[in-house]
């Protein structure tokens, strides 16, 4: 293997089982998020809106498609990756950590059917005040602390830090530490929050800490797919292995100032909510930005991507666009209006497409078919293309005053620049949900024999 080739070996052995298990869970996790997020588009499309009683009903379905779409989809992708990175021990804890994953996503995904309401819009994971909605929420977490606890325990050596592999194993090796200080935030905040606030502080400040933290994990677990995807769709870096493992340091670092944080300010405090925005605004880009830079230097150098490293260069492609377009448009935000949402889309629709663009890659090596090339190489910008529009409709909007989280009349949609602005939104958010329900119906095309074969 090549030195500067970022990749790592899938080989048949249980890791392999139990990677394929949370691959799974992210892929039903994202056809949930899909069906709730018909709903949404349709509640936030002028004069469709119209049409549809489901005012009450948006702020529901929008946090089962986010909790979805963003908490399980990204953390069970983690899961496929962490048990792929991992030593054949403790096995047991893995396959116990995955059932109680998707037993509690599946609680999660049924309970606005079983009368689970009352939305509460907390940042990072919205929640439905209803028992069953905890009980889902509680048992994915366990699955998810008994995940990354294997995953700390059962680390492989990194390796010769002068190749690839060493750079990418480091990478994932942060992510879990982060993962774990995610987990140690939330509890933290558990036992510090007062019992007597209400229910949007409470939650607000329950999840500030740990969601902060979580950002990390999703954009070091990218990092990690941009790498795999540039080396396996014929990008070479001008960066050694040796350089991009330190920028994956730099990210550690920073992670560790969130027990300080803890220690100086008590949770409810001001300085408390003030530093995990500033950490995340100033020490979230401590990896990525160098890291980018290298691949836009290598993508500009690559020659064309042809056959099956198509559809991965062309998630690699669009994931950067995303997420830079998030990353910038961060600093267009100035109030509460749905400027806000577009921040966050572009930044979480850049991790999708790059965990999408690396099922690609994973799927024939976990024992399946290759994805169809022909329709495989299109849907990542198919995608990205209306996940872009509904960015720039949100930007729009959010120039005009347009509030987020509301539906309906209360968007006040009375002038042309606001309705064109959710006009762009809801088509933009059309065409994505075409685009993602396209991944799926190619994930379903390359699983459905499941042929048990490996590609070495």
């Amino acid at each position: 293997m090549n030195s500067a080739e970022y990749t790592l070996p899938v080989t048949e052995n249980g890791r392999r089982v139990l990677a394929t298990g949370w691959l799974v869970l992210g892929l039903i996790s994202l056809l949930g998020s899909g069906i709730f997020s018909v709903m949404l588009v349709s509640a936030r499309s002028p004069y469709v809106q119209e049409l549809l009683p489901w005012e009450d009903f948006f702020h529901t379905a929008l946090v089962a498609h986010v909790d979805l779409s963003v908490l399980v989809w990204f953390l069970a992708f983690g899961g496929a990756l962490w048990s792929l990175n991992s030593t054949t021990q403790y096995l047991l804890i893995g396959r116990l950590a995955l059932l109680l994953a998707s037993s509690g996503a599946l609680v999660m995904a049924a309970s606005p059917f079983f009368g689970a309401g009352s939305a509460l819009m907390s940042n990072y994971i919205p929640v439905l005040q209803h028992p069953l909605f905890y009980a889902g929420l509680l048992l994915f977490a366990a699955g998810f602390g008994l995940l990354t606890l294997r995953a700390m325990s059962s680390i492989p050596p990194v390796g010769p830090w002068m190749e690839g592999p060493a750079a990418l194993r480091f990478g994932l090796n942060t992510s879990a530490v982060s993962s774990m200080l995610a987990l140690i935030a939330f509890a933290w905040s558990y036992f510090t929050v007062p019992g007597s606030l209400p229910g949007r502080p409470y939650f607000e400040l329950l999840f500030w800490g740990g969601g902060h933290v979580l950002q990390f994990t999703y954009t070091l677990l990218m990092l990690v797919a941009w790498l795999w995807l540039a080396s396996t769709s014929g990008i070479r870096l001008s960066i050694s292995p040796r350089v991009t493992l330190i920028f994956f340091a730099f990210g550690l670092v920073v992670i560790f100032c969130v027990p300080i944080i803890y220690y100086a300010y008590p949770v409810t405090s001001v300085e408390h909510i003030r530093l995990f925005t500033w950490l995340m605004q100033y020490g979230g880009s401590l990896a990525a930005m160098p890291l980018s830079l290298a691949l836009l230097h290598g993508l500009f150098r690559a020659n064309k991507a042809t056959g099956h490293a198509q559809p991965l260069r062309a998630a690699l492609i669009t994931s950067m666009v995303l997420f830079g377009a998030g990353g910038v448009i961060g600093f267009l935000i100035s109030g509460t209006d749905v400027t806000i949402p577009a921040h966050y889309h572009g930044c979480i629709v850049g991790v999708t497409l790059a965990f999408m663009g690396l099922t690609y890659h994973l799927l024939p090596r976990l024992g399946f078919r290759a994805p169809d090339l022909r329709l495989s190489k299109w849907q990542p910008y198919l995608y990205g293309a209306g996940q872009f529009l509904h960015v720039m409709g949100l930007v729009i909007s959010g120039g005009y005053g347009v509030q987020r989280k509301v539906a309906g009349t209360a968007q006040a949609l009375d002038t042309m620049g606001r309705v064109f602005g959710m006009g762009l939104t809801g088509l933009g958010g059309l065409v994505a949900i075409v685009g993602g329900f396209l991944f799926l119906y190619i994930c379903y095309g390359s699983m459905r024999p499941l042929k048990q074969r490996v590609i070495r």
